[in-house]
């Protein structure tokens, strides 16, 4: 069971994020049809993590042109988070340690059946859990995650997953629903050698299936499209920001601070830290001020 859609393509021309403390990321071009595998590679802080989001709808672009599966941004940024998904992003999808891997893959397999109108007609008849469970199966066999080759199958707690098995599962939970591209962050960290080539080799499989994938990480394939981000200077303080009425500096800008229209359901633009700023740390910064 392919649990694909076709892939989007991607166009971006001098794409950038710019929030008030600076660029989180900028001067980006990306041409990329349908089903190709793009790894975004960069040193941490440069803006990876960022790109990804921004790539999927769930961060504004705010200098250049981009169009995703045709759709611009960020004009039609939400219906370009309906057709992509994200995995293993630090502060924004993260699993649950005290979950099991079995608990994870039901609860999206029912956040699935919700979100097509069919919550209401629970409990599920037997063909409702059939088609549950062959969902499963399928995004399990795309990521060559076996549960019989896990400590407790199913039953296994998130915590006792090796690195390389909770990325499968991320990934698995994230195409799940068919997306037209799917997004992932810090593909090899911590791995082995080993461990880093069965990754994206999962990356690369998905993309031939027809899933556009857009990863961020290290020793890509050769035959990934490259992409790279590099840091970018924090702008020079703003002597407006000084005064009283400013947030300090190492608060975090609430939401609810800023108006907002009936219209106005997407992210703010991201805060760019100081140069030691790690990928994680934006992630988590992203999170605070709002998720799409």
């Amino acid at each position: 069971m392919n649990t694909t859609r076709q892939g989007a393509a991607v166009d971006a021309r001098g794409i950038g994020v710019e929030g008030p403390r600076g660029w989180a990321f900028r001067g980006i071009d990306i041409s990329a049809e349908p089903g190709t595998l793009i790894a975004v590679e960069g040193s941490s802080g440069s803006g990876r993590t960022c790109l990804l989001l921004a790539l999927t709808g769930r961060m504004r672009i705010t200098e250049g042109t981009a169009t995703v599966a045709g759709l611009p941004l960020p004009q039609r940024m939400g219906t370009v988070r309906s057709r992509t998904a994200i995995a293993h992003v630090p502060g924004v999808v993260d699993l649950e340690p005290a979950l099991t891997v079995g608990e994870h893959l039901r609860e999206q397999a029912l956040l699935g059946h919700r979100f097509q109108g069919l919550g209401a007609s629970l409990p599920w008849s037997k063909r409702q859990k059939e088609a549950t469970r062959a969902r499963i199966d399928a995004a399990l066999a795309a990521v060559r995650l076996d549960p019989d080759t896990l400590p407790k199958g199913l039953r296994t707690a998130v915590r006792d997953l090796e690195r390389i098995e909770a990325l499968r599962l991320s990934v698995a939970l994230g195409i799940m629903h068919g997306p037209r591209l799917l997004a992932v962050d810090d593909v090899d960290l911590k791995l082995s050698e080993a461990e880093r080539a069965q990754a994206w080799q999962m990356l690369r499989d998905l993309a031939l299936e027809g899933t556009t994938v857009v990863a961020a990480g290290s020793d890509a394939p050769a035959d990934a499209l490259a992409v790279r981000t590099t840091r970018t200077k924090p702008a020079a303080a703003d002597p407006a920001k000084d005064e009283p009425s400013a947030p300090a500096e190492d608060e975090p800008a609430s939401a609810e601070d800023e108006p907002r229209t009936a219209e106005q359901d997407e992210p703010q633009a991201p805060v760019q830290d100081a140069p030691h700023t790690t990928e994680e740390e934006a992630a988590h910064a992203f999170a605070k001020t709002g998720r799409a």
